[in-house]
């Protein structure tokens, strides 16, 4: 059995820059608060947890006078003012590219257009997006519903950073018929797209794939969607000890693919494990 991993695939510079960033506040201080996993990945939470991180899941919870961590999602402008009035100094792991789509959701807002975000109202990326404008924003799953408001002469669309653009192509092509006047920002990470090509790319070569990462990950949930669409066996794990090896049964030619809120630890392994069925098949 032999194993090939797609290339890229893993932690996006993002969440690599946000653990960078809670690592170091973490070397700094004995405890570091973070408003929400900090990242998408249950293992790698866990591993930071035992250096000091302690998880909030609302600002109430974190004490005064606490080290404060902002995950790669992002927050609101509100909850960063609450933050800021309540904790001694605050770590800002908000991914670059996630703030953009924050800033080009209040220029449109400012500029009077009915803002439209692709994307799933549960996350706490779009719940962050939606914490810097001050009107009322439409939220979208996909192109096959849309309810508006209210009849707008402008609407401006923007998307969760990790969605895939042929939907993101799709709703713009309703909207077009929707509205007066469109502006259309692709917000969507490249890292992602890079991601969502080389599993495209690598499932035309393997008879099965394993994708490694966290179950509440968006990004890694598309990377799996990806690889069903193509007709492969597909498995999606957290951690190498999930992969069932009856599975890989009968399988030549493995291919392995990793969110990118997946760290490297956990895909090295991954390819340990793949290693030592293939050394044992021998």
């Amino acid at each position: 059995m032999n194993f090939v991993i797609a290339n890229p695939t893993g932690l996006c510079f993002g969440v690599r820059r946000a653990i960078e960033k809670l690592e170091l506040a973490l070397l700094e201080n004995e405890s570091v608060y973070a408003l929400g996993n900090p990242i998408h990945n249950p293992k790698e939470v866990e591993r930071l947890r035992g250096l000091g991180l302690k998880v909030a899941l609302r600002i109430a919870e974190i004490p005064d006078g606490a080290v404060a961590f902002i995950r790669a999602h992002g927050i609101s402008r509100g909850e960063y003012g609450e933050l800021k009035g309540k904790c001694r100094v605050i770590f800002d792991g908000t991914c670059p590219f996630v703030r953009n789509v924050q800033k080009k959701a209040a220029e449109l807002d400012r500029e009077g257009y009915q803002v439209v975000v692709l994307g799933d109202l549960e996350h706490p990326e779009v719940r962050g997006i939606l914490g810097h404008i001050a009107g009322e924003a439409l939220v979208v799953k996909s192109e096959n519903r849309i309810y508006l408001p209210c009849p707008c002469g402008k609407i401006g669309i923007l998307s969760q950073t990790t969605q895939k653009e042929a939907t993101l192509a799709a709703l713009v092509s309703k909207f077009v018929f929707l509205a007066k006047e469109l502006r259309v920002y692709n917000t969507i990470c490249r890292a992602t797209i890079e991601r969502q090509e080389a599993v495209k790319k690598l499932a035309e070569s393997v008879d099965a794939l394993v994708v490694i990462g966290g179950k509440n990950s968006a990004n890694t949930r598309v990377l799996v969607e990806i690889s069903q669409s193509s007709g492969l066996d597909v498995t999606w794990i957290e951690s190498a000890e999930e992969l069932d090896e009856g599975w890989l049964r009968d399988k030549s030619k493995i291919g392995v693919a990793a969110g990118g809120s997946t760290p490297d630890w956990l895909v090295n392994d991954l390819t340990a494990k793949l290693e030592a069925v293939g050394s044992r098949r021998l």
